[in-house]
């Protein structure tokens, strides 16, 4: 610790007697005075500006500087299903201990400085630069309030904890923080600030911090805990390293420019910096708030992320006595809970084996999402049994799709000109023009031309990649129009066989970009928080509801009629016995070189609401899961979950294909190869190898139909495997460009 380091942070200002404070505070001297006579000219025009000088006068004569511990309130915010009658849980117990200055570490306190505000010392409470955005953005309708406040600002909002952006609100902060910046001490906006600043788990305070995050008293933190908590600061959600290593990276690279600022202020040496600058120190596995676990302890982390993302501070959030209304239909999402762990323990107990007779049903990963077609609602989300014990949030999480990416090349190639009248090759073995790769079908078996609309029913995968390279840029235009459905791009490799599904996404972007087909096209942004109210009532945010013309509307309306085939004549006719019309797709993705299921996928759409379900197995939701298909697991499920869902929704037909004529533009597939498969008739599926074992039902369902799978004549190169799962937040190796990606 250097002689500055002590001076500066010892409850007083830097003494004159230390090299690197005298070296600093020389370098103002020369026009502090006529610097800090600048500072002062600038927030009174500003001001004066707004108010005028008498109402200014005035204003600033009446307001009182409030006493943080008489003042500084918080009142936990509670969570509700849809309706606002129910509630999900409420946010963090809230934690506050107040310490005097004295008992404070040298090391948080030039930590905050150096980190938040590094002229703390002089700056008369304000920056000029911050006040001038501010007061900007304040009077301009629709613009968010910009940052760049001095510790004295920040200080000030933690007392008045609210959403209020309002020109008087901030007029306020602005007087209160000149106030306190003329009247009171630097050390006591010090040591208010440290007292009562949200560092997240519920913790107001260095002390209550101290204790939530390392389990010491602040006296005792070492310099990189210090540090590390003053980063957290800035975002004590996106900060906080126990909630991944994304959150963890993020904190790092905040720690390390805080410290990099306390060497450039002189708090540190290089040398002192060094020592602790490449890891964060090491965070105890400390108790966690048990509130928040469970199924729905991931809405709660949706619900925040939600309202952080719309603006919302985490303080606020989690301390200022919130009313939040989510869109989530409480019957529909314990349906989801139990429909997805009932799949799951069925498919343990079925799918054992002699090389797993004991295998936990805890080693797979269901995930299910549910949303209004209209307006992008979610009424139901399932994303694993505990958001506390497995925090990876699976029906968020992008998975190997199989062939529920196909509807994209579907929607691409209506685009491109094809009717689903026009034919493409059937036949077993396509070869990928200008390459060596082959596609095959279920068991081999040859189609031979097959109509887009019969090779959506079927799955037929040699048809989708003659589809695909047909196109002019065929793989990129499936990819644009996967993403103007709704669906977030990880990254796809625009490959020929992109429709047999290696790309990954998420249940939430399957279930929104089907919702937006039968929505007509019209694409709306997912969403969980339909109302917020603050302590008093006032409803202070409610999400925007848009629609986006982004599928021409006969697209979406003839896919949406090939989609309906896959239902009523297809891999998933078990699923008509909903007695609503649906479109749906099932998928399965297997690994034909290890001969591994990785991937099974059911999504399906009524008029009115849109599910994805999903099924993977692992510690990364990569491994083997067993001889599966869409149909077998997945598909049974959601209908489990629909029928109550659409319990006493109106009956809606979809309105049919715009037109069976071909379009000429598509060339015809070559003669037929002979198949030595069975006549595959309009309800009759090729059986692929191994049958799957169908799945048992409380009522006699049709056997589930096994999908075509994907599997090429030739194993793929021995150095293209498909890649193992990295932890979260690290980049991970894409799946082998080009190569077959799954069943049906």
């Amino acid at each position: 610790m250097t002689d500055a380091k002590r001076a500066a942070s010892s409850g007083q200002r830097p003494s004159q007697g230390s090299t690197s404070a005298t070296t600093r505070r020389a370098k103002r001297t020369g026009g502090q005075i006529a610097l800090g006579i600048f500072k002062w000219i600038g927030i009174l025009a500003v001001a004066l500006a707004v108010l005028g000088a008498g109402a200014f006068a005035v204003v600033y004569a009446n307001t009182k500087i409030p006493d943080p511990n008489k003042d500084f309130q918080t009142n936990v915010s509670t969570v509700y299903f849809a309706g606002g009658e129910q509630p999900i849980s409420t946010f963090m117990v809230h934690n506050r201990v107040s310490i005097p200055l004295s008992e404070m570490p040298d090391n948080a306190k030039e930590a905050i400085i150096a980190g938040e505000n590094e002229d703390f010392w002089n700056d008369p409470g304000i920056s000029v630069a911050g006040l001038a955005r501010a007061v900007q953005t304040a009077l301009t309708p629709g613009v968010d309030t910009v940052g760049g406040s001095t510790i004295t600002q920040q200080y000030v909002k933690v007392l008045y904890l609210t959403q209020d952006k309002t020109v008087t609100r901030k007029l306020t902060e602005i007087i209160l923080a000149l106030k306190m910046g003329r009247d009171v001490p630097k050390e006591q906006v010090l040591e208010g600030y440290l007292n009562t600043v949200y560092y997240g788990r519920g913790a107001y305070g260095i002390q209550a911090a101290s204790r939530a995050f390392f389990d010491v008293d602040a006296k005792d933190l070492t310099d990189p805990q210090a540090v590390a908590l003053t980063a957290m600061i800035n975002d004590p959600g996106r900060l906080d390293p126990r909630r991944g290593e994304k959150q963890a990276a993020d904190l790092l690279e905040r720690y390390q420019y805080t410290l990099n600022q306390m060497v450039k202020v002189g708090y540190m040496t290089e040398a002192e910096k060094d020592a602790i600058y490449t890891s964060l120190p090491d965070f105890p596995n400390l108790p966690t708030d048990n509130r928040l676990g469970g199924p729905n302890g991931f809405l709660m982390n949706k619900v925040k992320n939600e309202l952080k993302d719309a603006g919302i501070e985490e303080s606020l959030i989690d301390g200022g006595g919130l009313r939040i209304i989510t869109t989530v239909d409480q019957n529909l999402q314990d349906t989801a809970i139990k429909t997805m762990q009932d799949m799951r323990d069925r498919v343990a107990k079925n799918l054992r084996s002699k090389a797993n007779p004991d295998r936990d049903p805890m080693f797979y990963h269901p995930a299910m999402a549910s949303i209004d077609t209209s307006t992008g609602a979610i009424l139901a989300l399932y994303s694993g049994a505990d958001a506390i014990e497995d925090a990876r949030v699976w029906a968020e999480t992008p998975r190997p799709t199989g062939s529920t990416f196909k509807p994209w090349a579907l929607v691409a190639g209506l685009r491109d000109g094809a009717t689903l009248a026009d034919r493409f090759d059937g036949n077993n073995k396509f070869r990928v023009k200008g390459t060596n790769h082959e596609v095959t079908n279920a068991g081999g078996t040859s189609y031979g031309p097959v109509t887009l609309k019969k090779a959506t029913t079927l799955s037929i995968n040699t048809a989708y990649v003659d589809l695909t390279t047909q196109m002019e840029d065929g793989p990129a235009k499936v990819i644009k129009a996967a993403e103007d459905v709704g669906i977030h791009n990880s990254n796809w490799d625009p490959q020929a066989t992109i429709a047999l599904g290696y790309a990954e996404v998420s249940p939430l972007d399957a279930a929104r970009g089907l919702a937006t087909l039968v929505n007509e096209g019209k694409r709306t942004n997912t969403h969980i928080v339909a109302e917020v109210q603050d302590a008093k009532g006032n409803v202070i945010y409610k999400p925007v509801i848009a629609q986006d013309q982004t599928i021409e509307p006969d697209v979406a309306q003839n896919a949406v009629a090939a989609l309906t085939g896959v239902v009523e004549e297809g891999t998933a006719r078990s699923v008509s016995r909903l007695g609503h019309q649906v479109a749906g797709k099932t998928g399965t993705y297997y690994d034909s070189g290890k001969k591994e299921t990785r991937a099974t996928w059911f999504i399906g759409a009524t008029k009115q609401i849109s599910t994805a379900v999903v099924l993977t197995g692992g510690e990364h939701g990569y491994s083997d899961i067993g001889q599966t298909y869409g149909s077998t697991y997945p598909a049974p499920a959601w209908l489990e979950f629909m029928r109550v869902a659409m319990d006493g929704k109106e009956k809606i037909r979809f309105p049919g294909p715009t037109k069976q004529s071909r379009s000429g533009k598509f060339s015809a597939p070559p003669v037929p190869k002979a198949s030595a498969a069975p006549t595959v008739t309009r309800t009759v599926e090729p059986t692929p190898e191994p049958t799957p074992t169908p799945e048992p039902t409380q009522e006699p369902e049709p056997t589930p139909e096994p999908e075509p799978t994907t599997e090429p004549t030739q194993p793929p190169p021995a150095a293209t495997p498909l890649p193992t799962a990295s932890p979260p937040g690290q980049v991970r190796p894409r799946p082998t460009p080009g190569r077959p990606g799954g069943n049906g």
